[in-house]
């Protein structure tokens, strides 16, 4: 067998969940022993929470969207998608910013930019291409103009966040982006998910969804935006989402764990934008980065995992089933939750300790569910499928 035509080179979202779970192992491991000072920080060009932060959005946040998007939109247009070569070197432009960001440092500087916007410019160009050139047979050409512009977007926040003068706008901007791409998801996976196990239609309507997201747009430029005005927006948004909430079978969705965690993810979302408000109006001495740290754990730390293990499950032909293994990795990451947001507030004299207990839970999350992936994205399609 070629390579390029093993099963793990078939479809975008097999090599990149594998680069996930093995960024959401070392990634947070490192950053603990870095803040404790056991380790020391990658040499050079970024200050270690320049790195953090870059490496946990850039590395392991794109290494998931990447291969959700990879996947998602050769569905959405209904083409072939990119694989096999294409595949593998978008992998390989992965793996050298990775290198890039920890050791070149000392590397000329055109050799470290190259290794800092390769793969993020070469997966926009690829993502962008397949949206606009099957635009007329997009099923959700409306929702998918905000991929339209968040995706160049990326860009312009990277290279913030890889400024030392311009890092806290870049993180904002990161996250303003994160949070819009979340919310386009959990408004389409909610919907389908409590449909298929509940027979439950969601509310959707154009007139409540587009100004969320509308919302969630203009925040990603908060950083520019006046504090007073940025409040504003921050409890719009919570609020339309609360609403939304409501009509949205949530006492349902909780009986179910691998349901009910997605709902604590978009409630996390919510937190996080009334966290923004009460920084703007009445500030709040909290012990750590909480505002970005309740999006990291409560967000993507709550909503990966089993968006993970759905998708490599029902994407190589398996029922979407969620046994006790999977269960377990919820479990896992509600715990680190715990740790890393509310034991620093209660016990701020042990923070050194909470944050490598909750680098651990996160990073055990991960290496057991790169484990339990790892046999059905090397192997072909148990339905007979080819992709």
């Amino acid at each position: 067998m070629k390579i390029a035509s093993h099963p793990l080179w078939l479809v975008g979202f097999r090599p990149f969940f594998l680069l996930a779970c093995l960024a959401g192992v070392g990634l947070p491991v490192a950053w603990a022993l870095m803040f404790s000072g056991a380790l020391s920080a990658p040499p050079g060009r970024l200050s270690p929470t320049q790195w953090h932060a870059h490496e946990m959005f850039f590395g392991f946040g794109w290494a998931v969207m990447g291969g959700f998007l990879l996947t998602a939109t050769k569905n959405w247009v209904s083409v072939r998608g990119y694989h096999g070569s294409a595949l593998m070197a978008l992998v390989l432009a992965w793996c050298f910013e990775r290198l890039g960001m920890s050791w070149g440092g000392g590397w000329p500087a055109y050799l470290f930019w190259l290794s800092a916007v390769s793969f993020s410019a070469a997966i926009v160009g690829m993502l962008l291409i397949t949206l606009l050139r099957h635009r007329d047979q997009d099923s959700f050409q409306r929702d998918n103009v905000f991929f339209l512009v968040a995706l160049p977007a990326f860009l312009v926040a990277k290279m913030l966040v890889l400024s030392p003068v311009h890092f806290e706008a870049g993180v904002a901007m990161t996250l303003g982006l994160f949070r819009l791409a979340f919310l386009v998801m959990m408004e389409r996976t909610l919907s389908q998910f409590m449909k298929g196990v509940f027979q439950v239609d969601l509310l959707r309507d154009w007139r409540l969804d587009l100004p969320i997201k509308g919302l969630a747009l203009v925040l990603v430029l908060v950083a520019w935006l006046p504090d007073g005005l940025a409040a504003v927006l921050y409890a719009a948004l919570a609020t339309l989402l609360l609403f939304r909430f409501l009509f949205w079978s949530p006492f349902r969705a909780f009986g179910r764990i691998e349901l009910a965690v997605m709902y604590l993810g978009y409630l996390a979302l919510v937190c996080q934008l009334l966290l923004e408000v009460l920084a703007r109006v009445m500030p709040v001495a909290w012990m750590g980065s909480v505002s970005v740290h309740v999006f990291a754990f409560g967000v993507m730390g709550l909503v990966i995992p089993p968006m993970l293990v759905r998708i490599s499950k029902g994407h190589t032909g398996r029922k979407v089933v969620f046994d006790t293994g999977d269960k377990m990795l919820i479990w896992i990451m509600l715990l680190a939750f715990f740790v890393r947001i509310v034991l620093p507030q209660l016990f701020p004299d042990a923070y050194p300790h909470w944050i490598h207990l909750a680098a651990g839970g996160w990073s055990l999350c991960f290496l057991i569910l790169g484990g339990r992936m790892l046999p059905r994205l090397m192997a072909p399609r148990v339905d007979g499928k080819v992709h």
